[in-house]
């Protein structure tokens, strides 16, 4: 049976009612993504709600959190002094396994390496009401696509890749953990109210094209920020077409768009998957309500009324594409790949090919890959790179070895890694590269970052299919065209690839997972929550101070940023994932792979009070302790990727006070908001150009109000200065955060 089945019954119950008062509202017609947000309102609106424009508070039906992000959004929530979370709410230990030798060797390993932190996960899960899933278990948005989530629903998630469980109809949104602890508060969750991009599917994916394909094509169509400020919602005929955990997929890595969410209407093949995962009580329900849980037929016919952008996909003629190096959003077709690689010059040699992860880790994903396998076995063909497999949850990787597709997968040469993130984010012990040797490997996975996977600068990662990444695995080289060109086998013999074909869901249906989640404690009053002094893995945090006067009067510039800064620029993973519960610790690594505008190299940069160069996080420290407070200075689109508030609140704890940028991601944004940072966006984009690298800062602080530019002052060594205005989006709520010095020191005091 369906876990929080009575909370999904009364949202339907009220459902058909709440979209009946939003349209009404509207006056109009409305798209599936209206519907849920208005029937998710926490208040009553007296008139509609501006696209883009208007903030609005919602009262989202559940949470979830992985491990690293849990610990400072739990540390966070212990601060608060509430008794127990007032939603549904779980956490899932995923991210801290570390992959090197093997599923049962690596899970043993981490196990013991992180014990303190996942017996700190477990005892605050077991006080406050929350759920734990054990690690080992899966990666979070796979279990939460079987077990959790719910058409219409709506969710948050402290990941950025909680959209996920759009492929079941619901409004999942990843975010920072300070908005999290608003939820498990039992307050309401604001957001700017979405704009919609509509994204119309026709055709059926056919050959070796698969759902990834249909995301990573359209992060070629609109980059990595033409979706910030929006969500996407697919309509039209092409939707019936795609698995359940295809629609997962593709919602998952729209966060390589930049879009708050996507989303997909409730269908057959909806039903089937919750059926099939135990919920057919749910999948009833569903069916009974099943015209809400799509857009009105209206929308359909005319898109371009109801959605701000539209875009079509013909699955029809969809090629299998591959997106990188380095950015999510540079887009190939196969049949222009090999060509782009020998153009660009990039490493022919495929050294690593992964499947797996959040994005790509279903019964169907591996079951396509397996129909490869099967293929190779038949002719003579074995993996050229090295090649592994991340089951998503302990229910798929049990079902799948059932099945016979791990044997098949081993076979060829597959390694088996835990059910965990591992490389996806930089959780690889990786042993065939050092830093500096330009290399290539291709992933099914998400995002592509600079040495995102492995902390090697120079290895070129590739993001694909799982079919197509088995398919370049037994070539051995990027410029194979599966499609049309043929291998050599261990016979010397020329074979050719069939396109693979698998099953969406298993014919014998899933094995469950009895032991994966443990529930909480009816009373968690009696359970003991303890964080050693010492520890250098868990800190209790200190709050921080409210703005003083003059403290924005004469800030210090600690670094100008050139280009791409993301939240792995600004706080790495990998082997940082141990610190996540430790503020002062993690905060060792901030900005250490930002590139520094002055002198093009990461982590060196002056130190205004010596002189000299030095690594950021201590040029940081020492202006703090010297009580000067300090701005940094970036490009566009600023804080892109992972949700993970530590990228807003280690510049918080070391002493900064404004992030000023051309532009923001949205996560990111809200993030510093909430910890107390200024996020500031220049008026004219061009100022970028006037900072200098031993400017002093002025920021008229007493002059923020809502829709209000900022004045900032810019003083130059020479003597001379310049005024530049800055713009900002905080709304009055916003405003309050900053002035009481951050979102939680609010809800301690029971604001």
């Amino acid at each position: 049976m369906t876990m929080n089945f009575d909370m999904i019954q009364r949202a339907y119950s009220a459902f058909p009612g709440k979209i009946a008062s939003a349209r009404a509202l509207l006056g109009r017609p409305l798209t599936y993504t209206e519907k849920i947000l208005y029937s998710h309102l926490w208040e009553t609106p007296e008139a509609p709600l501006g696209r883009g424009k208007d903030y609005a508070n919602f009262g989202p039906d559940r949470v979830a959190m992985q491990d690293a992000t849990a610990q400072m959004a739990l540390l966070q929530f212990m601060s608060a002094g509430i008794p127990k979370v007032a939603v549904p709410s779980t956490v899932h230990c995923d991210h801290l396994i570390l992959a090197e030798h093997g599923a049962k060797q690596d899970l043993t390993s981490s196990l013991d390496l992180n014990r303190e932190v996942f017996d700190f996960l477990a005892s605050v899960s077991k006080k406050y009401g929350i759920g734990f899933w054990k690690p080992g278990a899966g990666i979070i948005h796979q279990v939460v696509l079987e077990n959790y989530a719910f058409p219409g629903g709506m969710m948050i998630g402290t990941d950025s890749h909680t959209p996920n469980a759009g492929g079941l109809g619901m409004v999942a949104i990843g975010v920072g953990g300070a908005d999290a602890v608003d939820v498990m508060a039992g307050m309401p969750w604001e957001l700017k109210f979405p704009k919609l991009i509509g994204v119309k599917l026709t055709g059926k994916l056919s050959g070796w094209t698969s759902p990834k394909d249909i995301i990573l094509k359209l992060a070629g169509i609109l980059t990595v920020k033409g979706g910030t400020g929006a969500i996407v919602e697919y309509f039209g005929d092409g939707c019936a077409n795609i698995s359940a955990t295809g629609k997962g997929t593709i919602c998952n890595m729209g966060a390589e768009i930049g879009a708050t969410t996507s989303v997909f209407p409730y269908d057959a093949k909806s039903a089937a998957y919750l059926r099939s995962t135990a919920r057919a009580d749910l999948a009833d329900l569903a069916d009974g309500i099943a015209a809400h849980l799509q857009a009105d037929p209206e929308v359909a016919a005319d898109p371009e009324k109801y959605y701000d952008q539209v875009i079509h996909i013909d699955l029809d003629t969809l090629e299998p594409h591959v997106n990188g190096p380095f950015t999510p959003d540079r887009a190939h077709p196969i049949s222009e790949f090999a060509k782009a690689v020998r153009e660009n010059g990039w490493p022919e040699e495929l050294r690593v090919a992964l499947i797996g992860s959040c994005t790509n880790s279903s019964y169907e994903d591996i079951d396509r890959v397996a129909a490869i396998a099967r293929q190779a076995k038949e002719k003579s063909l074995l993996t050229k790179s090295e090649f592994t497999i991340t089951p998503g949850s302990e229910q798929v990787r049990a079902t799948i070895e059932r099945d016979g597709q791990l044997a098949l997968l081993e076979s060829i040469g597959g390694q088996v890694l835990a059910n965990a993130c591992g490389p996806c984010i930089g959780q690889w012990k990786r042993h065939d590269v050092q830093k500096g040797d330009r290399n290539s490997i291709i992933t099914s996975f998400n995002r592509n970052f600079t040495g995102r996977n492995d902390g090697n600068p120079d290895t070129h990662a590739f993001v694909a299919s799982p079919e197509t990444v088995a398919a370049l695995a037994l070539a051995g080289t990027l410029t194979f065209d599966f499609t049309k060109e043929t291998l050599v086998n261990e016979k010397g013999e020329t074979v050719r690839l069939d396109a693979p074909t698998g099953d969406e869901l298993p014919v014998q249906g899933f094995v469950p997972d009895p032991d994966g989640l443990v529930p909480p404690a009816e009373d968690g009053s009696g359970v003991s929550v303890v964080v050693d002094p010492a520890s250098n893995r868990l800190q209790v945090l200190t709050p921080f101070a409210p703005p003083q006067p003059g403290e924005y009067d004469n800030l210090r510039l600690l670094l100008k940023v050139r280009g791409k800064c993301t939240t792995d620029h600004i706080s790495m993973a990998g082997p940082w994932l141990r610190f996540r519960g430790h503020l002062d610790n993690i905060s060792n690594n901030m900005f250490i792979g930002a590139i520094n505008e002055y002198n093009g190299v990461p982590n060196k940069v002056k130190n205004q009070i010596t002189g000299e160069y030095d690594e950021v996080p201590n040029v940081a420290r020492a202006y703090k302790a010297a009580g000067d407070g300090w701005v940094v200075i970036g490009d566009e689109n600023y804080g892109e990727g992972s949700s993970r508030e530590h990228a807003a609140m280690e510049p918080r704890h070391l002493g900064g006070k404004a992030i000023i940028v051309k532009s923001f991601a949205r996560i990111h944004e809200t993030n510093l908001k909430k910890q107390g940072m200024l996020p500031l966006t220049f008026a004219d984009p061009a100022d970028y150009a006037k900072i200098q690298e031993d400017d002093r800062i002025k920021l008229d602080v007493a002059s923020l109000a809502p829709a209000t530019q900022m004045t900032m002052t810019v003083m130059h060594a020479d003597g001379s200065s310049d005024t530049v205005m800055l713009n900002h989006t905080m709304n009055a709520q916003q405003i309050e955060w900053f002035h009481a010095g951050s979102a939680l020191n609010l809800i301690a005091r029971g604001k």
